[in-house]
This record gives structure tokens, C-alpha cells and sequence, in this order.
């Protein structure tokens, strides 16, 4: 296995700082605990917005140079949590953020929500093929809140692991592997709304408004999700995680449990991270969540 771990896992993210909020206590539990954690970003987020005002040249109306500054961001944020391993999806700049839906960006030369997914996915495939990780974090269809790369951040994933699997394509990119478990990520609804009571009964004075259970990607039922990670052990791991979210300084503010985006409007920083269980068997009893994503898989 080229001298790997035993337990290896991927998380495919759209843009830099996607892997922080959603899964910075999972990425540092796990690279802590040593397992192999890979990261893959599909575009440079090239079309974010800027909070910073000092950096607002950076911007794609300006100078155009914000995705080189959060790869940057990036490197920062995984140093916080102790990954090593993070790369972008065919190389930095391969795939363009395609901005939010709807907008002329979205078919750009090179915006990744135009790429053929096969082709995208291809880049997955070898990255799975050489890995070999026996679990994939991503996005749901729907990519948590709708934005396009997320969506195609989906199917990039989901489809490599299928053609990563099956053992007559691109054995040029590797022998097959079978991923055993796919995640997406999730939150569940109570543990939102309580968050935001939270938030609401500290006054959130860092920020002039208060987002809405409605603007956290990827909120389902209670009872769809299968996983959580961080119970009992996530303040051990807060602090890299708030570390991280910082590291994307043109992205997030971060203010004691709380963040806001470039829309100033705050929201909880979440220290037990939720996925739902997409593909494979779960390695808890019947009726309970996992603690652990690798449970029942054998290392």
C-alpha cells in the first residue's frame, strides 16, 4: 500500500474552505488518530467574495487573483489540522469556480460546472486508485445548498468512485479499489436549531445580523443521519477547526463558537460534525449512529 496506513480517507470539497466548516474535527480526529487523510478541492474558488476589505483587490472583478491566495489559505488551514495530504482536482487552476448558479460564470471557459463529469472524474479515479481509501466524505446531490460546484463536486465523487472500482476502465490510472463507504455531509436539524438559540442568546456582537437554520448547508431530519464525530472528544479538536476556519481569512470571520461568511450574518461553529451513510453497511447497531467512520470496516 506504499507504505499508507491502515485507515485511509478521502473528502472531495468544492472550493477551499468547505473542508474546514464542514469537517475540520473529523479531518483532525482522524489525522491525530493516524490515519491517512486526503483532501481534494475541485476549483480554486477563484469567484468568492472577500471580507477583508485590505484584500478586496483580490476579487475576480479586479485583479483576479483570489484563487493563487486561498490555495494559500488552504495550505494554512490543513496545517491546523494536521493534514498533509490536500490537493486540487486535475491541479490547481484545472477546474474554474463557477460562482453561484445562475450567473454568467457559470459557463466560463473551464468553469467546472460545464466539465464532463467523466472527464473530471477521471482525475478522482487515480487519486482513489493510488490512495486506496476504504472511506469518501462529499457532498449530497443537491451539494448542501444548491451552489453548482458543489452539485458537481457530487457527481465528480460519487462517479469516480463507481469507475474506480470497476476493473476494465483506465487501468492506465491504477488497479481497481472498491471505496466500502461513502458519506454526505449533514446536519441534523435539532442540533442547528439549537445552535442558533445559542447564538441568538449571546447577541452575536461581532456580527450586525444572525443567519437562519435555512442558510446551514446540508440540514435534514434527525433521524437521517447516520454518523457523528466529535461526541465527547469535539472540544479536543474545536480548536483546530476554529484554527482552520480562520486560516481562509478572505472568507470567514470567526468569533468565539460563532462565524459568519461575506454576508456578516452569524451562524454556530459546530464541534460534532453529522454525515449520512450514502454507500455501504454501518457499523453500528441497529437504530444508533456511528462514532466512527471507518466502523465495521476492515483494516
Amino acid at each position: 500500500m506504499n507504505g499508507l496506513p491502515a485507515r485511509r480517507l478521502l473528502l472531495v470539497h468544492a472550493h477551499p474552505d468547505d473542508e474546514s466548516i464542514n469537517n475540520g474535527v473529523t479531518m483532525a480526529k482522524y489525522a491525530a488518530e493516524g490515519a491517512h487523510v486526503a483532501l481534494v478541492t475541485c476549483t480554486l474558488g477563484e469567484e468568492g467574495e472577500v471580507i477583508p476589505a485590505g484584500l478586496a483587490h483580490l476579487a475576480a472583478d479586479r485583479d483576479d487573483t483570489l484563487g493563487a491566495h486561498r490555495a494559500g489559505e488552504l495550505a494554512d488551514a490543513m496545517a491546523a489540522l494536521g493534514v498533509t495530504d490536500h490537493r486540487f482536482l486535475g491541479g490547481p487552476g484545472r477546474f474554474r469556480d463557477s460562482g453561484m448558479m445562475g450567473v454568467p460564470q457559470n459557463h466560463r471557459a473551464g468553469a467546472f460546472w460545464d466539465a464532463d463529469v467523466d472527464e473530471a472524474a477521471a482525475h478522482l479515479v487515480e487519486v482513489i486508485r493510488r490512495l486506496r481509501p476504504q472511506v469518501l466524505v462529499t457532498y449530497d446531490p443537491q451539494g448542501g445548498y444548491g451552489h453548482p460546484d458543489h452539485i458537481q463536486a457530487h457527481r465528480v465523487a460519487m462517479r469516480a468512485a463507481e469507475l474506480a472500482a470497476e476493473q476494465p476502465y483506465r487501468r492506465d490510472l491504477g488497479e481497481p479499489h472498491t471505496i466500502a463507504k461513502v458519506y454526505w455531509n449533514r446536519v441534523p436539524r435539532s442540533v442547528v436549531e439549537e445552535g442558533f438559540a445559542r447564538l441568538r442568546a449571546a447577541g452575536a456582537p461581532a456580527f450586525p445580523g444572525v443567519a437562519t437554520p435555512d442558510d446551514v448547508p446540508g440540514v435534514v431530519p434527525d433521524e437521517r443521519v447516520t454518523a457523528e464525530i466529535g461526541a465527547g472528544e469535539g472540544e479536543r479538536y474545536a480548536a483546530a477547526k476554529a484554527a482552520a476556519m480562520r486560516a481562509h481569512v478572505t472568507q470567514i470571520a470567526v468569533d468565539g463558537p460563532f462565524f459568519a461568511l461575506s454576508n456578516d450574518l452569524g451562524q454556530p461553529l459546530f464541534t460534532r460534525e453529522y454525515y449520512e451513510l450514502a454507500v455501504g453497511r454501518s457499523g453500528a447497531p441497529a437504530g444508533e449512529r456511528e462514532s466512527d467512520l471507518f466502523a465495521g470496516v476492515g483494516v
